[in-house]
């Protein structure tokens, strides 16, 4: 019984992905992702031009490093002029960026918004959601990035801080040599990355939806979010370097990867609000 229950509620998950336009949606909000990537790197080389002006020693090293990095003397060329330009448009290039970086940013939210909100909202709540004025969609759009940007900064700090006391202790106790224990530190890296992915999940489908959804589903399409995006993650370290390694992938391999990237976390995040949506529970939950 709970073997076809649960069947029953991946059919209805998947039958509304489809009616709500999932893949449309998805493939959607993954061409906003890169489009919102071009500001960034411009107020990110306006960042470059500003070290350059106060330590130049520092941004040759720097720009050494990127160099000797790329294999291709065109994209070499081509990444000297954009450091150049840079250098000498540093204020402009920045204060435009930063414009277009926030302004890229809203809109990015505004569109995952609208996605998972017809994902999530049965037809007359998408009515109310859709008749609500434009300032207040703008101000919770503005919340809710400015919340992801805080999960996001906060996933990256347990990451970054567990790592550090897995290094620790391992120096500490001289376990170095176990070989035992890798397989341990391993699987406990996956269990953290999960963690850290669930916090940006739960912000998402807890933040977005003007209607809260049942709790029970809600924390479980979270996890299964959270478990497949680690899974995607997974197997596009595999990918990545077969992708890069061929001749076309010199030229478009990082623009294919960041595709993919997106797309399949903004499949994941549709599915999984559709399976929250479509969660049945009584009281013997499955």
């Amino acid at each position: 019984m709970v073997k076809i229950n649960a069947i029953k509620h991946f059919q209805r998950a998947i039958n509304r992905f489809h009616e709500r336009l999932g893949n449309q949606f998805g493939a959607a909000i993954a061409y906003f992702s890169i489009l919102s990537i071009i500001p960034i790197l411009m107020f990110t080389f306006s960042v470059f031009g500003f070290i350059a002006a106060f330590d130049q020693e520092l941004f040759n090293k720097l720009v050494d490093k990127i160099i000797h990095s790329i294999k291709d003397p065109t994209l070499v060329n081509i990444l000297k002029n954009m450091i150049n330009t840079a250098i000498q448009q540093r204020t402009k290039m920045g204060l435009t960026g930063l414009l277009l970086t926030i302004y890229s940013s809203i809109n990015w939210m505004s569109n995952v918004r609208q996605a998972i909100s017809l994902q999530l909202y049965n037809r007359w709540q998408y009515q109310v959601y859709s008749a609500e004025k434009i300032w207040k969609k703008y101000i919770r759009d503005v919340i809710s990035f400015i919340g992801l940007i805080i999960a996001l900064i906060i996933t990256l700090l347990l990451t970054v801080i567990t790592g550090w006391i897995q290094v620790t202790v391992i120096h500490i106790l001289k376990l170095r040599g176990l070989e035992w224990l890798y397989p341990l530190i391993s699987f406990s890296t996956i269990l953290i990355s999960i963690l850290t992915n669930y916090l940006v999940f739960l912000w998402l489908f807890w933040s977005i939806p003007r209607y809260k959804p049942n709790k029970t589903a809600l924390f479980r399409g979270t996890m299964l979010a959270a478990i497949s995006f680690e899974f995607i993650k997974f197997v596009m370290t595999f990918m990545i370097p077969k992708i890069i390694s061929s001749p076309s992938g010199i030229a478009f391999g990082s623009v294919l990867t960041l595709m993919a990237f997106f797309y399949c976390f903004a499949l994941i995040t549709l599915f999984c609000a559709a399976w929250i949506s479509t969660a049945k529970y009584t009281k013997n939950t499955y």
